[in-house]
């Protein structure tokens, strides 16, 4: 009778956090998309079919969500291309890869293609995970390689991104599934994030204080069975290496650029320190900026978002140039 007691209470500190989670990433997302444009249309395009072409909801799976929309150059005329894939935000629960489209259509004028790819989205019905989730992007990346192929733009190089949800799917291809993507994976850029899972830093849920909670989030998080005693006595952290970005960082990994924000109530901002640490123990090329008065939108540091999409163009064109 006690251990039903317990999953029971298990189940509801899960319900609470999840609902907490979910309110609070769609909550933001749409303050990010009514917050005015601080650059004023330098990182948009009017697009139009000189620029490219826009092929949507292309399969790479048997999942509803298993689809990918891919942005080509007019220009088909060089021999190979880079691509860049999008990861769109939504607190692993929500959002869609059309969210993207201007940052998307931005960065094919610039002459790269470009794609969005869409995963599972956690419900109460299924069991989507961050795990789950990360290992959709890794399926859709031969076929995004190959249907770019088939319509005549040879793949040799490419940069993942995304932000919130999508930096954490984009920080672990760039990092744990590098080795087996199909297409050499030159860099990796995001904003805010979980970069890392260690509860005392997730203090924002409380998971600092509760080892109930962190057990469900973490258990639900990284699709494995995390017990409150794991959480008490720190030997959990194999159960969280297949979604902690810092956790594979090696003298290998690839060049990043990050931002985050300190006033961050979606992202606990502790986790970044964990990757940055990494990054420095491993002699990694990154640049870390740190947005003191801002939240998870970035939304009030102006000048270092905008620092931010500079290094975006700078790594661009320093890891992923465009070919002559």
């Amino acid at each position: 009778m006690k251990k039903k007691e317990k999953r029971g209470t298990h189940k509801v500190l899960w319900g609470f956090i999840y609902v907490i989670t979910f309110i609070a990433a769609f909550i933001t997302s749409v303050v990010v998309k009514l917050t005015s444009d601080p650059f004023h249309g330098a990182y948009q395009v009017k697009w139009n079919d000189a620029m490219g072409t826009i092929y949507t909801d292309v399969p790479y799976g048997e999942g509803e969500k298993n689809k990918f929309d891919l942005y080509v150059p007019a220009d088909n005329s060089k021999e190979s291309y880079g691509l860049i894939v999008y990861i769109h935000a939504g607190g692993f629960t929500s959002g869609d890869k059309s969210d993207d489209a201007e940052m998307l259509k931005w960065l094919c004028s610039k002459g790269y293609v470009a794609a969005g790819i869409n995963y599972t989205l956690r419900t109460e019905d299924n069991n989507a995970s961050v795990y789950s989730q990360s290992l959709e992007i890794k399926e859709a990346m031969p076929y995004v390689a190959a249907e770019a192929e088939k319509l005549g733009y040879k793949l040799d190089k490419m940069a993942v991104s995304g932000g919130s949800a999508g930096g954490t799917l984009a920080l672990l291809y760039a990092y744990r599934d590098a080795d087996t993507s199909p297409i050499p994976v030159k860099m990796v850029f995001e904003c805010v994030g979980p970069a890392s899972f260690y509860h005392e830093d997730w203090t924002n849920y409380g998971l600092d204080k509760s080892p109930e909670a962190a057990a469900g989030l973490f258990s639900v998080m990284s699709g494995n069975t995390i017990t409150s005693e794991m959480i008490a006595e720190r030997s959990y952290y194999d159960e969280v290496k297949n979604i902690s970005a810092d956790m594979w960082v090696n003298e290998k990994t690839v060049p990043t650029l990050i931002a985050y924000g300190t006033k961050d109530k979606v992202c606990p901002f502790g986790t970044v320190k964990h990757l940055v640490e990494a990054l420095e123990k491993n002699n990694v090329p990154y640049d870390y900026i740190e947005c003191p008065h801002s939240g998870h939108g970035l939304q009030n540091d102006n000048k270092l978002y905008g620092l931010y999409m500079e290094k975006v163009n700078e790594y661009l064109n320093r890891y992923l140039p465009v070919s002559s």
